[in-house]
């Protein structure tokens, strides 16, 4: 005679664990970019942007201002994209897609904040002006460095980054009961005990599918 099972069949939780196979993938590779991008953009915005001289009491001396100098929205921004970034697996739904769009968003202002100040002048002006005294003093020979191209290559991968978020980030697990239950084990509760002499017991053993002649 057959009984009825209240155990959950293995095959529907593997079916399951197939689905965030893709959303893994994903979710690594949004967080390799995010962090790469952001981490590029911090460093390469303390380097050198751009170079020139000032003259001073009949001669020249050089002039260089960093990337902070030039315009300190691409580390501001990508701050702002690391913290959204993280920020994505605290919330759920409307909320991760709004975070995940920050997070686009922060890398496509970064990257034309970068390509802006690779040509700005104001900033050597500035400092000229700082070291002659004159308030009307211009850089001559103005040059500008690589370090500007290369945040806005850091800035592109924030972006990316946030592409991918809102793209996939609906299959990515949340902080909480529901990533416990998607994928981290649970400690479960201890299993009942049976008493042979309660046929009651035993009908509940039945249905569990024990076998409640085991170890009696």
């Amino acid at each position: 005679m057959g009984y009825v099972s209240a155990v959950p069949v293995p095959q529907p939780r593997a079916a399951r664990a197939a689905v965030p196979t893709g959303g893994r993938r994903s979710l690594a590779a949004a967080l390799l970019l995010g962090a790469l991008g952001a981490t590029v953009v911090l460093l390469s915005a303390g380097q050198i942007w751009a170079e020139g001289t000032a003259s001073v009491g009949g001669g020249s001396v050089p002039v260089e201002a960093d990337g902070g100098t030039v315009t300190g929205v691409p580390t501001a921004l990508a701050i702002v994209g690391l913290a959204a970034l993280f920020a994505v697996f605290a919330v759920r739904r409307t909320g991760r897609t709004l975070v995940a769009a920050l997070l686009a968003l922060s890398g496509a202002g970064a990257a034309f904040a970068a390509v802006l100040g690779a040509s700005d002048s104001d900033a050597l002006n500035a400092e000229a002006a700082r070291i002659s005294g004159d308030t009307a003093a211009a850089v001559a020979g103005l040059s500008h460095t690589v370090w500007p191209y290369v945040t806005a290559a850091g800035a592109f991968l924030i972006l990316l980054a946030g592409l991918f978020a809102l793209r996939f980030g609906k299959s990515w697990p949340a902080m909480g009961g529901r990533y416990e239950r998607s994928g981290a084990p649970r400690a479960g509760r201890a299993a009942p005990t049976t008493d042979p002499d309660r046929p009651e017991d035993l009908w509940k053993a039945l249905d569990r599918g024990e076998d409640p002649t085991h170890g009696a």
